[in-house]
Parts: C-alpha cells; sequence; structure tokens
C-alpha cells in the first residue's frame, strides 16, 4: 500500500532544497529561542549546541530543516500556533538525522513528502543513498540506524505522502501526536530489526492508511492509539522496496481501528478500503485486545507480499462487528499458514474459520483463500491540500524530562490493557 520515493530521488530533493545539513560554525547556545535569538529555524540549528533546546514561539514558519545535532530538542511553545508550513512545495517539514533528537508540540503541514521524517539514512552531514540497487542492498555498517528520537505532541496534517515518519532508527517514541491528510500514511515505521519503537496515544483519521509498518520487526509495540476514519485504518508489510524483509514480531494491543471508510481522505491506490487492519507477508505479530468495529470490507485481511506469506500471526480477545472478522486473500503460490483467531470469528472464505483455530494449538498448515470480499464502493477521494485541517490539540505539559533520551523505551505493562472504549481518544479528532 506504500508508494516508496527512490532513495536518489529523496536524497536529491534534500539537497536541493538546502538540506543538506546546516552549516559549520561554533554551537553557542544551550537554549535557543525562535525568533528573539534565531530569526529562522535553520539559524537555530546553527546555533544551539548539542544536547541544547530550540524553543520555537507561535507563529508560521516557512521552511524546512534538518537537526543534524545529537541530543537537541525543538519544542513549539504552542503546539497548534507553531507551525512548520510547506506550503505545498517543500519537500520536508522537520528530519531528524541525529541521535537523540526532542521533537515536540508544534504543527507541521503542507510538506510534499513527510511532515516529521526521523532516519538513519545519512553520510554525518545529510541524506545519503544506499545505492543504485535501492534499500535491497543497504548496509548497516554504513547506515547504522539513528538512536534514541521521541515525536511528542506533534500534529501532522495535509502532508503529501506521510505525517510522521521513522526509519532505519531505533529505541524511539511516538506518542500523543495527531496525522491526517497523509496520502501514504499518517504514522509509519520502517526498515529496522530490534527496533525498540512505541507508537501509543496518536490520532490518525483522513489518511490513506492510518498506520502502517514495512519491515520494522522484532520489538515495535503499538498501543493506546485510534486509527479511524482512514480509508485502511493500518497495515503490517512485508516490502521488497526496503531491507529486512520479512516484517514480523510486532505487538498490537488495545487500540481503536474503526469506521475506516473515510471519503475525505486521499485516494488509496490499492484497494484496500474499509479495512481494518491489512497484513501483507507479514509474519509472528501479535494483535490482542483491540476494537474492530465499523471496517465494512473486513476486520483483518491476510495476503501475501509476493514470495513472503503472511504467517503465524496471532489474534486473541478483540472485539469485533464487521460482516467479516477476517479474510485471506492471500495467492495460491503463496499460501497463508499458522495464523491463529481464538475466538468465535466470521471469515472469508468460510473453511477459514476452522483452520485458524486449529492453528492456536499447533496446525501450522496451508489456510484457505478467497478471491471475493465484498466491500462498500470506494469513493473518489481528494487532494491531500483539500482535506478538511483538524481541531486543536493537546498541549504538551512539560516535567522535568530534558535530560538525553534512554538507550531502551520502557514499555509499558500490556498484560494490563484491556480492550479500550469506542470514545478513546475521541476528544482529538474531527475537524475544525
Amino acid at each position: 500500500m506504500s508508494r516508496r520515493l527512490p532513495a536518489a530521488l529523496l536524497a536529491a530533493a534534500l539537497v536541493a532544497a538546502g538540506l543538506a545539513g546546516c552549516a559549520s560554525g561554533a554551537a553557542t547556545k544551550e537554549l535557543v529561542h525562535v525568533p528573539a535569538d534565531a530569526a529562522t529555524l535553520a539559524a537555530a540549528v546553527e546555533l544551539v549546541s548539542p544536547g541544547g533546546t530550540i524553543l520555537v514561539a507561535a507563529g508560521s514558519y516557512d521552511e524546512q530543516l534538518v537537526i543534524d545535532k545529537a541530543d537537541v530538542t525543538i519544542r513549539g511553545e504552542d503546539r497548534n500556533a507553531t507551525v512548520v508550513d510547506g506550503g505545498g512545495i517543500r519537500p520536508y517539514g522537520i528530519v531528524a538525522i541525529a541521535d537523540g533528537v526532542r521533537i515536540e508540540n508544534l504543527t507541521v503541514t503542507g510538506a510534499t513528502f513527510y511532515g516529521v521524517l526521523v532516519s538513519g539514512l545519512h553520510d554525518g552531514d545529510g541524506p545519503a543513498t544506499p545505492g543504485e540497487d535501492g534499500y535491497t542492498g543497504w548496509d548497516p555498517e554504513k547506515f547504522p540506524p539513528l538512536q534514541r528520537f521521541l515525536v511528542d505532541h506533534v500534529t501532522a496534517y495535509n502532508n503529501g505522502l506521510y505525517g510522521i515518519y521513522a526509519f532505519n532508527s531505533q529505541h524511539g517514541v511516538i506518542r500523543d501526536s495527531y496525522a491526517s491528510g497523509s496520502a501514504d500514511s499518517g504514522f509509519y515505521v520502517g526498515q529496522c530489526e530490534q527496533c525498540d519503537i512505541l507508537v501509543t496515544g496518536n490520532v490518525a483519521e483522513r489518511n490513506a492508511v492510518g498506520f502502517e509498518n514495512a519491515n520494522a520487526s522484532d520489538s515495535v509495540v503499538i498501543t493506546g492509539n485510534r486509527f479511524s476514519g482512514n480509508r485502511v485504518g493500518m497495515t503490517l508489510l512485508s516490502s521488497y522496496q526496503e531491507a529486512f524483509t520479512p516484517q514480523r514480531g510486532n505487538t498490537v494491543v488495545g487500540n481503536v481501528i474503526s469506521d475506516n471508510v473515510s471519503s475525505d481522505s486521499p485516494k488509496q491506490a490499492d484497494g484496500g478500503f474499509a479495512t481494518g487492519i491489512g497484513i501483507s507477508g507479514g509474519q509472528d505479530n501479535v494483535v490482542e485486545r483491540n476494537l474492530l468495529v465499523g471496517n465494512p470490507r473486513a476486520d483483518v485481511i491476510l495476503t501475501n507480499t509476493e514470495d513472503i506469506p503472511a504467517t503465524g500471526n496471532r489474534f486473541s480477545g478483540n472485539v469485533v462487528d464487521g460482516p467479516v472478522a477476517i479474510a485471506n486473500l492471500s495467492a495460491a503460490r503463496t499460501p497463508a499458514s499458522g495464523n491463529c483467531w481464538s475466538g468465535t470469528a466470521t471469515t472469508a472464505p468460510a473453511e477459514l474459520a476452522a483452520q485458524l483455530t486449529a492453528a492456536c494449538d499447533g496446525d501450522d498448515g496451508d489456510q484457505a483463500t478467497t478471491s471475493q470480499l465484498a466491500g462498500p464502493d470506494v469513493p473518489p477521494g481528494m487532494s491531500f491540500r483539500k482535506v478538511p485541517p483538524p481541531r486543536d490539540q493537546p498541549q504538551l505539559e512539560r516535567g522535568d524530562d530534558d535530560g538525553p533520551l534512554p538507550a531502551e523505551v520502557r514499555m509499558p505493562d500490556l498484560d494490563a490493557v484491556t480492550v479500550p472504549d469506542a470514545g478513546l481518544l475521541a476528544d482529538n479528532s474531527g475537524t475544525r
């Protein structure tokens, strides 16, 4: 369901936009106020010391920037009024390529590619490309994952492809943020192993896909989010356009994934409209205690990615109400197997139900597929620039938390998580 940009184009666009890194010069201040100390965000990055803070006053900042100094915090004074605006012409809003960066309490809109990008795809000065063959030739020693990041209380709306995007990064948190109007996905985590990434407390609506994971594996936890009112709620994908196939080992627990039949959203090209969770070649994911309602095509769809099957995914304790709880659309040449659904489920095809139950008892045999799956008519969609903007979002309440980010993420106690109420984070959804 993704549409990846060629790596060379990604780098070229950044360089062409003047984002190859900050100008050299002595960093002189631990706290930089914009615009009092620096007239622009780019000037503030030049001025701030590693480990320092950039505090941005309310206002519209018609620019984009790369943060290439470790442990820097960029924080808006007012989440809804401190706005980095791409104007529909600049590719990016905020790009973090250094370890330990915090991005907090501000809004990013109007970028043609990404609102916020946290990425290890860089050479120390600016973006770099992994080679002519794209991500399949990835050299993790040459391009090590970015370490430690936080995106907190950030609003990303009406950005061309992605709202908030973490790529080739580890040990990070995306929390209490909001994304809408993305033509690919509102939130995205991709290309990492042993990721140690927590996605929690976020709202995604009016996107093509609310949350997307491609090849982010082993320790990604997605909990307490609201992925509602998109075209597709969320996806877990294996992709040959990125390194580290197959995608595997995520934990999806305690989320509201509902009513994903949005018409005031960008068109989603791959035909998954009205789906709650799509798993394409994803393996060994745990999906528990989520509220999956109002997704009239299917609450969950299993399918393959080329020769990568959907295998070993386990579903338990989810509340569903759609005409189809889980469907298997895998190609016959790449059959799904060993996927387990604990509890009663309406399936497509009907014989899949017994096979899913048997898999919970250790049967890893192939599972029946269907080529037909009814759903509502797909609405035409709209330009990302025309998606209605969100209502004002809650401000970050500051604590004594300006020290370096920890080496590992403190994960919540997932055993204590129950199926959420339909109103989870509903106060943060809706338009102005």
